[in-house]
Order: structure tokens, then sequence, then C-alpha cells
């Protein structure tokens, strides 16, 4: 199966790409299967109620991950590559008010956000631990039209009856017919070798199969400018994040110091690992306050692969911008793999999987862009994972804010250990990537619910009284 890099990044608001982006593009689906259902069999008296059910981590850390809000905004309508944050507030501002959805096909449709989303703390559906229950009852209170989702990482999402069959979220490209469809890290390095292509143009060879060149450089070329923009946006930005905490953004003010150091011979050696942090923890403070972010391949983790991108064009000899494409190319490769044979979702498999992913995918570009072969690359790739296996997700309060910012700009300092250690060797290493996919995996199955993604234990129940 083949995941396009336009599938594993997707521009989308924060704070969780399973909590906020998959839950508000499974209302949206939910809204089209309505419309669908009333043009051919509407209700007897015109009028609908919508309710709408959260399950396991959705439901214990829904409220700190906005995922009632994220609902809201698909209800209405919005969707997350494209919302713009004032019309949507006011359409909620308004829906609080009329209590009444837009009607759909001539059907009035009676939603109240504060009494019809229910967050179900009882135990999880069975299909993944972030599942949600859409329906629609006639004004007898007669059930008209149920759905279950499940929200499985990276702002993908299943049905229930599609994950009874396998499917894996992803879009219609995953059954297009391309000339490198690896589905594994083996057959990977097989195919580049084969062909004599890199892991880039493999997977660009594939993308051309789907779309035109100009599409392809137009489409990377947007997700960089977003990337590189939610950089600025961070550090440029003070102030407190929102939901409690009252987690202070330091982002803007480590820039400041890094750049009043820089040409004044203070600076130690190890502050490369300083830039990577703040370009990391910048993208993630703005994720954390709802901002507009790239998954990469979550919004959790999304401050990994634009911290080594940044690192990459500002610090790194002869680095060429042109050659961006080139690494989002690769790291997608790297993350088609991860989530189509492990797991990229917090809930799922815990941190390991979020940001380990990102580490993983970051490692790869670097080592592609500074010139190492697909074995390299493998094994850079292989090296980030395996130092992430076991990480929990354990986010205070709910918020995507500590651990997680921090987190990022670590998960990318690794990403680069793990890119010039693979870049010192010639390729070949003891653990193939595959394996310590499969490893994760395992883990992940392993791993306490309490430590994925519900706030239940780690970090989250051992924090300073307050």
């Amino acid at each position: 199966m083949f995941l396009s890099v336009f599938e594993i990044f997707k521009v989308g608001i924060g704070p969780s790409s399973s909590h906020t982006m998959g839950p508000m593009t499974a209302a949206e689906a939910y809204l089209a299967l309505l419309a669908e259902r009333v043009a051919t069999d509407p209700p007897p008296d015109s009028w609908l109620r919508i309710h709408v059910s959260l399950h396991g981590s959705l439901a214990f850390t829904g409220r700190g991950h906005a995922t009632d809000r994220a609902i809201v905004f698909g209800l209405l309508g919005h969707r997350a590559g494209d919302i713009d944050i004032d019309k949507a507030e006011t359409d909620v501002a308004i829906l609080r008010q009329s209590r009444h959805l837009p009607p759909l096909g001539g059907i009035a449709l009676a939603f109240d956000p504060h009494h019809h989303i229910f967050f179900d703390y009882g135990p999880p559906l069975p299909g993944h631990p972030n599942g949600m229950e859409f329906h629609a009852t006639d004004a007898e209170g007669v059930g008209y039209l149920s759905q279950i989702y499940y929200s499985i990482g990276g702002g993908f999402i299943v049905t229930a009856e599609e994950l009874a069959g396998g499917g894996a979220g992803a879009g219609d490209e995953a059954g297009t017919h391309v000339p490198f469809p690896f589905e594994n890290a083996a057959s990977m390095l097989r195919m580049a070798d084969e062909s004599g292509n890199s892991i880039a143009q493999m997977m660009l060879a594939n993308e051309r199969a789907l779309r035109s060149d100009a599409e392809v450089d137009a489409g990377l070329a947007a997700l960089w400018a977003a990337m590189d923009g939610c950089i600025d946006r961070g550090l440029a930005r003070h102030g407190e994040l929102p939901g409690g905490l009252r987690v202070k953004r330091r982002a803007s003010a480590l820039f400041e110091q890094l750049c009043d150091e820089q040409g004044s011979n203070t600076a130690q050696p190890h502050v490369y690992a300083d830039w990577l942090t703040v370009y990391a923890m910048a993208v993630n403070e703005e994720n954390a306050g709802g901002g507009k972010v790239v998954t990469a391949p979550t919004n959790g983790a999304a401050g990994v692969i634009p911290a080594v991108v940044r690192y990459y064009l500002d610090h790194c000899i002869d680095a060429e911008r042109v050659r961006v494409g080139e690494f989002l190319l690769t790291a997608a490769a790297i993350g088609g793999l991860i989530k189509s044979n492990a797991s990229i979702s917090g809930a799922d498999a815990g941190c390991q999987a979020e940001v380990g992913s990102a580490a993983a995918m970051a490692a790869a570009g670097l080592c592609a862009v500074l010139d190492g072969t697909p074995a390299q690359v493998e094994n850079a790739a292989e090296i980030a994972l395996e130092h992430h296996l076991g990480m929990t997700c354990d986010p205070v309060a709910g918020l995507v804010q500590v651990p997680c910012i921090e987190r990022n700009g670590i998960g990318a300092t690794k990403a680069v250990t793990a890119a010039s250690l693979a870049l010192r060797g010639d390729g070949t290493h003891f653990m193939p990537l595959d394996n310590c996919i499969q490893a994760m995996r395992e883990t992940g199955r392993e791993m306490s619910a309490k430590f994925k993604e519900t706030s239940l234990g780690g970090l989250a129940v051992n924090m300073p009284e307050c």
C-alpha cells in the first residue's frame, strides 16, 4: 500500500491530529452521510436531533485536546485543512444561542454542544482507543442514522466497518497502482538497489502516478511553507498557552538568546541542539495554542521534522533549499512504512508512535539530503526509532504541552544524531528497520492504557501540587 506524502503531511490546526483533526473530519464525514440518507429517506417530521459520544482516550483527554470544539466545527461544515478560525468561532457562538445546526435538505437539525456531546469514561469501543459515535434521532426519539468512527492517528479516520475490513485509514490514493509499491523497508531497499533510484526518487515516481509534476512541486512547497511559517510564528509569540496549566511560551526568549550569542564566541559546541530545540518548541507551542500546523506525522510530534529541515537549511554546510522536497519525500516514505506496519497514534502505542516516528522520519530525511545512500537512510531511521521505544504518552491535564513541547526538541536532536551516526557507516547494521517497527508495534500492544494518551499515569499524575 502506497501512502502519499500529502497523506502523511496534512495542514490542519492544533492541538492534536487524533483528538482535533480526526474528530473534525469524522463530523464532516457524518454530516455528508446524513445528507445522503436525508435525500433518499427523509425523516417523517422533517426534524432530527444529533448526539455524539466520545470514548476511550477521546473521552479522558478530549476536553484538553479540544475534541468537543473540533466536533462542533466539523458539524458546522468547517474543514481542518482550510478552516477560518474567526468564522468558525462566530458560527459556534450562533449555534450556542440557536441550538440548531444549518438545515440539511430542508430537515432541521437540533444540536446543543453543551448537552449533546457525551464523554463516556467507560471501556473504549472495541476497534481503537480513539472511538466516537454519531447518532441522529427523529422527533419521537427513534434512531435514524448512527455511525462509529475511529481516529487512528495523524488525522486519519476509519469507520467501524472499514476497520473490521482491514482499512488503515488511508485515502483513495492507497489503492492506486504505483511503480514502487514497497510495503516494508526490505522491499524499499531492494527496489532502490534494482532501480538505482534514491528513496525520494521512488516516492516522486509514485506521486507522479497520482498528479502532475507541477502539482507535486507546488504541494511540497506549500507543505514546507506551512511548516516554516509555523516556526516563525512560534518564535515571535509570547505569553501563556491556553488550558489552565499556565505554561509559558519559551521559544521566543530562547531564540533571542541564541541570536544574541551568534558571533560572540561564547556559544558552546552543543549549541546546535539548542537551535534544534527552539525550532521544534516554536512549532509545538503554536500547536498547543490551537494554531495552524502540519501533521508530521501527527500534531503532537509536529515540531520534529520542521526543526530538522530548518536546521539543515540554516546550519548545515552546502545546504540547498531545492532539496527540501527530497527531505519530505524521504521522510514520508518512512512514515508510511511505520503507519502501515505499526502505528503513529499515541492512544494506540504511546509517544514512541508519535515523536519516535517523527524522529525516524526526520533522521531519514536529513541523511538523504546529506547524500546518504538508501541503506544509510534506512539505518538512520532505525537508530532514531530504536531509541524512542517504550516512550509513553502521558500529557498533563490532557493538554499537548507537558511533556510534549520539550519532547519534540529532544526528538529533533535524536534525529540529527541518528543521521550523523548512520552517515559515519556504510549502511550495514545489526537491527533492520522492519524489525524495529515490529518491536514498536508489540511494545505498544503491551503498554498499559494509562500510559497511552489517557492522562491516567506517568507524568500526568506526578506533577507539583498547585
